[in-house]
């Protein structure tokens, strides 16, 4: 990463956030992913069925990801839109209604979208791996590296390239935009 990239990783946040660095990529053989991940994970697999609903706002992404009928997280945020190792700030709120909670969001700001997945998360120390199954789109790996307050986000940049060349993600495979993106491009 150069310098300026470096200097852009380390801008995108305000301190005062929960943060992570992640990269997002497609993968041909979700299998030979799962195997490597399983190998360098301290915990896990975790199977999840994630409905994810995104609102319009005018700053970063809001969305309310339903987990269960009982169970959900809105979640806010704001991370550029580049293929490598990107600052995500962000702030989550559960709630026990989520369903209640989407029909309001959707009254007063307008639903953009929606993305269904089934995920199987492993841990490898602070770094969350997901393998996802995205409805409509295929297979991913998202790595997030969960950074220490005032830790420098170069420091998760460099443990997401050492994971994604442990699992044997290329860069070329790296994608910029969210799931959502992905589907509205699609159509």
């Amino acid at each position: 990463m150069t310098r300026q990239g470096e200097r852009d990783l380390e801008a995108t946040a305000p301190a005062t956030d929960t943060r992570n660095v992640e990269i997002k990529a497609r993968v041909g053989d979700l299998a030979a992913v799962e195997a490597r991940a399983a190998a360098i994970a301290s915990e896990g697999p975790f199977d999840l069925e994630q409905d994810d609903t995104f609102f319009a706002c005018p700053r970063g992404r809001l969305k309310l990801r339903q987990l269960a009928a009982g169970r959900g997280e809105l979640i806010h945020y704001d991370r550029p839109d580049q293929g490598g190792p990107k600052l995500s700030s962000y702030v989550l709120a559960t709630t026990p209604e989520p369903g209640a909670l989407r029909e309001a969001l959707a009254r007063a700001l307008g639903v953009i979208g929606r993305v269904r997945k089934r995920r199987r998360l492993y841990l490898a120390g602070r770094t969350r791996i997901h393998l996802d199954r995205v409805a409509g789109l295929g297979d991913f790996v998202e790595l997030e590296v969960v950074l220490a307050p005032g830790e420098p986000a170069t420091a998760g940049a460099a443990e997401a390239r050492r994971i994604m060349q442990a699992l044997g993600v290329d860069e070329a495979s790296l994608i910029a935009g969210a799931y959502l993106d992905l589907l509205t491009a699609r159509g």
